[in-house]
């Protein structure tokens, strides 16, 4: 009976002092600890760092209950890394799961990660923008071995970067998952009679970093219907997938379907046929992620406008700004008597800054 009631007593204690990680003891007595309560020495203790516990609460309630935690042990471990103590208290405030990892796990996730970053001070800075990326996943076995099978592929280090920052449920997946999907491109690429699927499953994951969290039945899917759509030589596929069209595979095959449909739609209104459609998405494939109401306004903008669909089709990337942007250069270039038909829309392609530098020469050519 002794020995259950210690047993008890050590789970119900918590740290009050500042002593080694997992050795503050709390003196609540285990008659009196309310398991659906918050800890309230962990709340002084993160008090203590700065951290937003009102924050913390929305994010992962059940974390200010915990009996061992180490707050203090991350947060001298990443301050060793270079971050200061507002720094922490942000990253413990926005993902208060952090304080659960050991620091033997710290260290062990740290170094995988720095295998791919060039410094210490450049994690730390994505920790800070978004914490998650770091501590989301606990399996730094998982980490590792994602990390081997990515770089077989030929993943560079840079697109290794930008997939830890970008997407990166990537690395909670298991390795058999993102295989699979490494699979599936590789067997598309053999399907159109491509000699290297290696390289071709490369260059789509290096144009759209998320492919790896969506399902493979839905990249299959999207690749079949686009495939069969546009009508596209074995050759022509090939040279789309891994350019434009690889940004789109990741959308919701729904929604891919019903934005297709409403772009050929609206460019037969605008007595277009097939190849019309065809150019348009070859060139600015981005244009399948607008919806039909967005869409159609930019569209209708410029055509109010004395801009030809013809134009349109064979310069796409003028529907990639918002809609006030267009709006608003059309305005400045309708104040100047611009000639869209003479002088093209190029003018409409161009950065904010050269755009205004071309509207300081117009209107010094008056």
């Amino acid at each position: 009976m002794a020995q259950r009631q210690m047993f008890y007593f050590l789970l119900s204690v918590r740290r009050c002092v500042q002593l080694p990680v997992a050795s503050r003891l709390c003196s609540s007595s285990p008659q009196n600890v309310d398991p659906a309560a918050e800890n309230k020495c962990l709340l002084e203790s993160l008090s203590s760092l700065g951290v937003d516990l009102s924050s913390a609460r929305r994010r992962h309630p059940g974390v200010l209950k915990r009996a061992l935690t180490n707050e203090q042990g991350l947060a001298r471990f990443l301050q060793s890394k270079g971050a200061d103590a507002a720094a922490v208290a942000s990253i413990i405030s926005r993902f208060p799961r952090c304080i659960t990892r050991s620091s033997k796990h710290l260290q062990e996730r740290w170094s995988l990660w720095r295998s791919i970053f060039q410094s210490d001070g450049e994690m730390v800075e994505i920790l800070s923008r978004s914490p998650e990326s770091f501590f989301r996943s606990s399996d730094n076995k998982n980490l590792e071995e994602n990390i081997t099978f990515l770089k077989s592929l030929g993943i560079t280090p840079k697109d290794l970067h930008r997939l830890l920052t970008t997407a990166p449920r990537t690395f909670s997946n298991s390795v058999a998952l993102n295989r699979n999907m490494v699979e599936l491109l590789q067997s598309v690429c053999a399907s159109l009679g491509g000699d290297n699927e290696k390289e071709f499953a490369r260059i789509i994951i290096s144009k759209n970093l998320y492919i790896f969290i969506r399902s493979t039945n839905r990249i299959r899917a999207n690749v079949d219907f686009l495939l069969s759509e546009m009508k596209l030589s074995d050759s022509e596929a090939q040279v789309f997938l891994q350019s434009h069209g690889a940004l789109i595979l990741d959308l919701s095959h729904e929604s891919l379907k019903k934005n297709f449909q409403n772009l050929r739609l609206k460019l037969r209104s605008l007595g277009c046929g097939e190849e019309d459609l065809r150019k348009m998405i070859l060139k600015f494939s981005l244009v399948l992620f607008m919806s039909a109401q967005l869409l159609n306004t930019k569209l209708d903008c410029f055509l109010d406008a004395g801009i030809n669909i013809q134009q349109l089709i064979l310069k796409p990337k003028v529907l990639d700004f918002s809609v006030e942007n267009i709006r608003r250069r059309l305005e400045q270039l309708r104040a100047l008597d611009y000639d869209f038909q003479k002088q093209g829309i190029a003018v409409l392609d161009m950065s904010n800054k050269r755009f205004q530098e071309k509207i300081r020469r117009l209107e010094n050519e008056l």
